[in-house]
């Protein structure tokens, strides 16, 4: 069930403690992808888990602005600090185990995300009337070209949302972008935003993804996601 379309009724009748939360990023994704990227694809995947999972699971609205400073050189990019991020987590985890979901798993799309969402589930856990846990799906997919708008990104973008992605400006994204995430030095990495090493935002070639991998990839986050609240369940 997902509560941006359910009526109140509807919620009430849910016999299930299992919650997914949709939290993602509005930033830049280079001259190809759309700002939205991080959240449409951690709804995606929350989606998509939902629909598979053998039980009931109820969905919550995507947090769509997230931890995202270093993007901040381009265009449209969004951001809250680490600290009104995890409040902002904390309170809407609180609101969902006020209705009895109690177990919440965290669906998250944004790299800037995993460090303060690991920090504030262990701290619900501990200390609130809830367990959470963050889940970031292009961790549990076999993803190693990853990237930035790269062609990881771009594939799942082209299997679930295509009439975003700017297919003409693919060969701009890779010739302007850069090959790698950072400017490291003796295992520092020098720079803290990504306009330092990439000059339109786009780390890795998102020319070399496709639909065809983009729904693979769905299927393997989605496999991942079930699992895990198998083993959520049982605990």
């Amino acid at each position: 069930m997902h509560l941006r379309d359910a009526t109140w009724p509807d919620a009430e009748a849910a016999e299930t403690d299992l919650a997914l939360l949709p939290v993602g990023s509005t930033e830049q994704h280079g001259p190809h992808a759309p700002l939205g990227t991080d959240s449409l694809t951690a709804r995606a995947v929350a989606d998509a888990a939902e629909a598979a999972y053998d039980g009931e699971v109820v969905v919550a609205p995507t947090i769509q602005v997230g931890v995202a400073e270093e993007h901040r050189d381009f265009s449209g990019t969004l951001w809250v600090s680490e600290d009104t991020f995890r409040d902002y987590v904390r309170e809407t985890v609180d609101s969902l185990a006020h209705h009895g979901w109690t177990r919440v798993v965290v669906v998250n799309g944004h790299g800037g995300n995993v460090d303060p969402l690991r920090e504030v589930c262990a701290r619900i856990t501990r200390h609130d009337d809830a367990d959470a846990w963050a889940f970031t799906w292009f961790d549990a997919v076999d993803a190693p070209d990853m990237g930035h708008g790269g062609p990881v990104e771009t594939s799942l973008l082209q299997a679930v949302r295509p009439d975003l992605v700017r297919e003409d400006r693919l060969d701009e994204a890779a010739a302007e972008g850069a090959d790698g995430w950072g400017e490291w030095v003796s295992g520092v990495n020098l720079a803290y935003d990504s306009s330092e090493f990439s000059e339109n935002g786009c780390v890795g070639d998102p020319g070399d993804g496709s639909a065809q991998r983009g729904e693979a990839l769905l299927d393997e986050a989605t496999a991942a996601l079930a699992t895990l609240l198998d083993r959520v369940t049982e605990r």
